[in-house]
Parts: C-alpha cells; sequence; structure tokens
C-alpha cells in the first residue's frame, strides 16, 4: 500500500516541480528557485521507498518518474503550440506563455539533473543504510541528499546557462541554499514518511 502510495505522490511531485521553479523565493539570506521543494520530496519519497522496499524498487520509481516528467514536458510544448481562443485575456495569455516556455537546454538540464541526482540519493542513502545498518536514518536522508542536490545544480545550471552568462556565483549560491535546505527539511519528513509508509503497509 505505501508503495502505492508513495509512487502517486512521486509522481506528481516530479510534474510540479518544473511550474513552481519559476518563481524565486527568499528565505532569509538564501535565494532559490521554489521546485527545489518538490524537488526535497522527490528525495524524501525517494530515500522512504528505499528504506522500506530496497534501493532497487526506489530506483525503479526514479526511472519510472521520466515518464511524467517527459510526458509533463511534451504536453507543454503541444499547448503552447496550439492557437489560444480570442476570447482569452492578453495578459493572461502573455503570463502562461511565460511561465510554460522554456528552452531546449532547461528542458534537457531539468531531465538529466533530475535523473543523475535522484538516482544518486538512492545510491547514498542505500549504501549508507549497508555499512551503518538501520540506524542513523537522520544522517543517512541528510548526507545522501545534500550531496544529491550538490550534483543537480551542477548538472542542471551548466547544461542550462553555461556560455549564457558567468554562472560560477549562480553555481555557488544555488549549493549552498540547497545544502542547507537538504540538512533541515530532509531528515524529518523521511522520519515521517518512513512512519506513514509502515502505517499503511500495517493495514
Amino acid at each position: 500500500m505505501s508503495l502505492f502510495a508513495f509512487a502517486i505522490f512521486y509522481g506528481g511531485m516530479v510534474c510540479i516541480a518544473g511550474v513552481l521553479g519559476n518563481k524565486q523565493v527568499a528565505l532569509g539570506p538564501l535565494a532559490v528557485e521554489a521546485g527545489i521543494f518538490a524537488f526535497l520530496l522527490l528525495v524524501v519519497t525517494s530515500s522512504a521507498v528505499a528504506e522500506l522496499h530496497g534501493r532497487s524498487t526506489a530506483s525503479r520509481m526514479v526511472v519510472i518518474g521520466f515518464v511524467p516528467l517527459i510526458v509533463s514536458v511534451a504536453l507543454s510544448v503541444i499547448v503552447l503550440a496550439v492557437p489560444a481562443s480570442p476570447a482569452m485575456d492578453p495578459d493572461r495569455l502573455k503570463a502562461f506563455e511565460t511561465m510554460m516556455s522554456g528552452t531546449p537546454r532547461i528542458w534537457l538540464g531539468g531531465i538529466t539533473a533530475y535523473g543523475i541526482s535522484t538516482l544518486l540519493n538512492v545510491t547514498i542513502f542505500s549504501r549508507l543504510k549497508a555499512s551503518e545498518g538501520s540506524n542513523l536514518l537522520w544522517l543517512r536522508s541528510g548526507v545522501a541528499s545534500a550531496l544529491s542536490q550538490i550534483v543537480d545544480t551542477l548538472i542542471f545550471i551548466t547544461i542550462a546557462f553555461y556560455g549564457v552568462f558567468p554562472i560560477q556565483e549562480l553555481i555557488v549560491g544555488q549549493m549552498i541554499a540547497k545544502v542547507v535546505l537538504s540538512a533541515i527539511l530532509v531528515p524529518p519528513f523521511v522520519y515521517v514518511f518512513v512512519a506513514l509508509g509502515r502505517s499503511l503497509d500495517a493495514r
């Protein structure tokens, strides 16, 4: 039951992460794109599935996550290409097109970063469990999330923006913000998701 519920939730987060990424939010001195919150929930969900059902199951869920991700991108391209109704408010149409449009490099960067970083999170989390045992869930989830977020930032920003403008400061700022958020948010949420999963499986 928990795998079914988490898989549905995971698919939803895969699709909404790119939409939320259109807004940058300020968290004190940190500035991050809002898609990080959905992406961290992907990390939490895949870690919880790895804890409850094993590495291979979590990895398969990540790979299957490419399906809603790629389909949502394809649907976005189709919808943007279809002529808008003349009755649609022009300002609303412009806002929609601005938010939903993306360059091929940004789409490629997002898809590539998602696959590599999320699979890396599952791998690190599972290997730490193999060496440390079932204890220290908070440490395993925090370390795996932080390292995968560093890789995610490097891949996405390099593919999407290299040669467009200097990316060094953007990479460093995003890395710091994502590592801090990973350390603060991921471990407690993993505990909640694991407890929820065990509750669902006990029914």
